[in-house]
């Protein structure tokens, strides 16, 4: 048996690649929409992708399983256990598709892939457990366990209602959730403790609050140590411990939910956005556009166009950009001529398509010597921050997370998760001067930027609440 996990750092999320040797054939488990990669890596190693899967309907990235029917006329195999409103609707009308139930199971190869119902995280959710009969194997050498079980936590319950606006969904999900891991974790036989744990997400994915750096675990560790596993001993103390803590999801989500349910619009290939000069730039109406600044924030907040947003290629960058920019908006992009492909690639896989033009950023010098209007942002340290904030000329918007928040705040501040923060700008009076802080200083750079776009006096907080406390 091939296995190899591709993974986004960005997106913190793992695509699986599973091959058959003696065959040749192989299947992709959740994969992202740019699907070359995958076909690519397939065929360096003397493998076709006969098969495509996907463990559940995806709130963080745009799923590649169409796609790759598209492309190479995979058969898909999708969860038909999440009853009219939460199935593949896009799946009717393919020519080569099986919907999966509990208990069944599909061959690639020789290798045995046996469906498990595993609702919490979400209705349809399913794991497989991975048999290889090629080395005569008679039980699984792992499980596929997408967002049912990560490295140290399990899948967060409250999306559909904090993500996708279903009320009072996240109480009975997390209800599921702990029916779900008394019968596939708590009851003997159903998976053996050696068996390997492949989850579809790590570190920093807001599909979880505590997710493990760790890329891969054994369902025994787990059974040990897993905190949110240790919390199911009765069904209350896990709804409590699971739907606490939870961060606020990016407003992307919500488009990515009803996008996978839906169907995936086909790329067939990356979009190639045409080179734009800085004529074209300084004709940019940035309030009809989104201008997405990818330099880094030193750079950003010296000069930039006004009206253009910063998102500098960080590990964030797809929850910054989500969380600002919408699905239908039309985008332009600032971003060296070296991370263009990069750049595009991330956008895409959260379903940001509507990618107009780029402009080079070695090309900015050009555009400010021609006289064009250039912005700056104010930034100052924590000490002028709170002399500012007591005197009253200044409000303080705290950008972090409501459990942050919680923790200790400045006094005053008032709060919105950068974000969710596009969602709650009835909280930020438009006559106010404010100081906008998070935990270190880049949320609060994201969102003064956006705020600056809206039109908003804001000044940055360079260091953030680590600074501001003394802990810098």
């Amino acid at each position: 048996m091939f296995m190899r996990m591709v993974y986004d750092e960005r997106l913190a999320q793992a695509t699986y690649l599973i091959g058959c040797q003696r065959t040749g054939e192989a299947i992709v488990i959740d994969p992202e929409r740019d699907v070359d990669r995958y076909i690519e890596l397939a065929e360096r190693h003397g493998l076709r992708i006969i098969a495509t899967t996907e463990t559940h309907i995806h709130a963080d990235f745009v799923s590649g399983s169409r796609e790759l029917a598209d492309r190479v006329g995979a058969k898909v195999y999708l969860s038909g256990e999440g009853g009219p409103d939460w199935s593949y609707a896009w799946a009717d009308s393919l020519p080569d598709r099986q919907i999966l139930r509990d208990g069944d199971e599909f061959t690639i190869g020789s290798i045995v892939f046996r469906v498990i119902h595993t609702p919490g995280h979400t209705p349809e959710h399913i794991c497989f457990s991975v048999t290889d009969r090629a080395s005569n194997a008679d039980t699984p050498i792992g499980i596929l366990s997408g967002d049912f079980m990560f490295v140290g936590d399990l899948g967060r319950p409250d999306l559909l209602e904090t993500a996708a606006g279903q009320a009072g969904a996240m109480e009975t999900s997390a209800r599921d959730l702990y029916r779900t891991v008394g019968r596939v974790v708590d009851t003997p036989g159903v998976i053996e403790d050696f068996a390997q744990v492949w989850p579809g997400h790590g570190a920093g994915s807001a599909c979880g609050k505590a997710l493990g750096a760790v890329p891969t675990s054994t369902v025994g560790y787990e059974r040990r140590f897993n905190p949110t596993l240790k919390a199911a001993t009765d069904e209350k103390t896990f709804v409590d411990f699971v739907l606490s803590g939870q961060p606020e999801p990016p407003l992307y989500f919500a488009d990515m939910k009803r996008v996978n349910r839906d169907g995936p619009r086909i790329l067939g290939v990356l979009p190639d956005p045409a080179r734009i000069d800085t004529a074209a730039l300084a004709k940019l109406d940035t309030q009809r556009v989104a201008l997405v600044d990818t330099r880094p924030w030193e750079d950003f907040r010296a000069g930039h166009v006004p009206g253009a947003m910063s998102f500098p290629l960080t590990d964030s960058f797809c929850t910054d950009a989500g969380s600002f920019v919408r699905a239908d908006d039309r985008i332009v992009l600032i971003t060296d001529a070296d991370d263009r492909e990069e750049t595009i690639r991330s956008l895409i896989r959260i379903g940001l398509d509507n990618i107009e033009g780029w402009l080079d950023a070695s090309d900015l010098d050009a555009y400010q010597s021609s006289g064009a209007p250039i912005a700056t942002i104010n930034e100052i340290d924590p000490d002028q921050a709170r002399q500012l904030a007591a005197g009253g000329s200044a409000r303080v918007l705290d950008v972090r997370r409501m459990t942050e928040f919680d923790a200790g705040h400045a006094d005053g501040a008032i709060n919105s998760s950068h974000t969710r923060l596009a969602d709650h700008l009835d909280r930020v009076d438009p006559g106010a001067q404010w100081l906008v802080v998070c935990r270190s200083g880049a949320r609060s750079a994201r969102s003064s930027a956006y705020l600056q776009r809206r039109g908003y006096d804001v000044t940055n907080v360079a260091g953030g609440m680590l600074a501001w406390s003394g802990h810098a």
